[in-house]
């Protein structure tokens, strides 16, 4: 072990500051998670606030908000990942198509660009598209003769919005990873099968999809852990108490119970039911892929 460290004492010390970031920022913040089992005292502190046991949780379980930001954030996810998850792949699978180097490298920086822009800026560029006054999008709507919709305010409107402003923004990105997987496909395998008479369609179906099963697999996992993030950043900077019954999800909700009213330890048991469940999930979906074929993340 020891030799090994003096042997690559370099690549060790590029690694320190990633390790240090991952203690400090991930796992020393764990400690707050005893917030749920007390009942905090700013004056007193977390140490010496009396403990209360499943106190918080009861009273969670118990508050009809609860049922309702948890259908909220489950019904927004499972959108995003229906619609939004197959979507960087069936690009990733376009782009591959392309032979023209130029185009190609200009679609994708195209495609990437909104990645970087912040969901705050966003938002305010969907307001001034959506707005009911003098929206671009309301006023094409009223052009060809029809009323405008409150994309922002109407809880009908309000979700699908969501879902499909999260994949202009991230789909771009999310192709990164297909098409690395799809430049690791030996290209003689494609050859042999146009020699054996295979179309398009079949090199596709028993050639591409194979080859990229993997990285899919795994994507997929991923998502399904983190099937309780709904987009925090996404929804707080667009919604109002308008669209609350339809669009207020648990990190918003742990906004306003934790920092608005100050219940610091009902917010740490929510969010800590969040982080056990988003657990279940990625255990579960990991033996389910291995079950099937394909390849888990451990």
């Amino acid at each position: 072990m020891l030799g090994s460290l003096a042997k690559n004492k370099a690549l060790y010390l590029l690694l320190l500051p990633s390790v240090v970031y991952l203690i400090v920022f991930n796992y020393v913040p764990m400690y707050g998670v005893v917030l749920a089992f007390k009942d905090y005292n700013f004056m007193k502190g977390i140490l010496h606030s009396p403990w209360v046991g499943m106190k918080h949780f009861n009273q969670l379980f118990s508050d009809p908000n609860f049922m309702t930001v948890t259908w909220n954030t489950l019904k927004i996810s499972l959108l995003r990942l229906f619609f939004g998850f197959p979507f960087p792949i069936f690009l990733a699978l376009l782009l591959n198509e392309v032979r023209i180097t130029i185009f190609k490298r200009t679609i994708q920086t195209v495609i990437y660009l909104p990645h970087f822009i912040s969901w705050i800026i966003v938002a305010g560029i969907l307001r001034v598209l959506l707005t009911t006054d003098n929206g671009i999008v309301n006023h094409l709507i009223q052009q060809l003769g029809f009323e405008p919709i409150s994309f922002l305010t109407s809880n009908v409107y309000f979700v699908p919005m969501l879902v499909a402003s999260d994949i202009l923004k991230e789909a771009g990105w999310g192709t990164i990873i297909y098409l690395a997987a799809l430049a690791g496909i030996d290209p003689e395998q494609y050859e042999a099968a146009m020699i054996d008479g295979a179309n398009r369609w079949h090199r596709l179906i028993y050639i591409t999809l194979p080859g990229i099963s993997t990285a899919i697999s795994i994507m997929l996992i991923l998502s399904l852990s983190g099937i309780l993030n709904a987009g925090f950043d996404q929804i707080f900077n667009l919604y109002s108490p308008l669209v609350y019954p339809s669009a207020d999800i648990i990190d918003t909700y742990v906004y306003r119970i934790g920092l608005l009213e100050g219940k610091y330890s009902l917010a740490t048991a929510l969010g800590l039911f969040k982080s056990l469940i988003g657990f279940i999930l990625i255990v579960i979906t990991n033996k389910a892929a291995k079950m099937l074929g394909g390849s888990g993340i451990w």
